[in-house]
């Protein structure tokens, strides 16, 4: 059945982001930049580990990249944008350097075009 693949893509993705987590920590000095992505969004959050809070985020869902694309651009350049958004949000709060999560998501089209939007606004990782 369709349901039991989609069921086992999910559980080997999580499993993948389980092995991640237990490498990539987030810290006061260099919090871990996870990305989350759904079908047609993207979302990414700058979390300080050490003590549970989330700095800041952005998403392709952002009042700020809603304004800037076209209403049907939910692919790349959107991801960018959000990147880029989420970088200029980081900076404001004092973040330069963060560990990159990828969610147990494969680096390429979406997340990948986040992270390099991440990078042009200045977040080294």
């Amino acid at each position: 059945m369709a349901t039991d693949r989609v069921m086992e893509r999910r559980r080997r993705r999580a499993r993948r982001h389980a092995r991640i987590q237990r490498k990539v920590r987030g810290t006061a000095e260099r919090p871990r930049l996870v990305v989350a992505r759904s079908h047609r969004n993207i979302e990414g959050q700058v979390v300080d580990d050490d003590r549970g809070m989330t700095l800041v985020g952005a998403s392709t869902r952002s009042p700020e990249v809603v304004e800037v694309m076209p209403e049907d651009a939910v692919d790349y350049p959107a991801s960018f944008a959000a990147g880029r958004l989420l970088a200029r949000r980081a900076k404001e709060a004092g973040v330069e350097r963060v560990v990159f999560d990828r969610g147990g998501f494969p680096y390429h089209g979406r997340v990948k075009a986040f992270a390099e939007g991440a990078r042009e606004g200045g977040l080294e990782f």
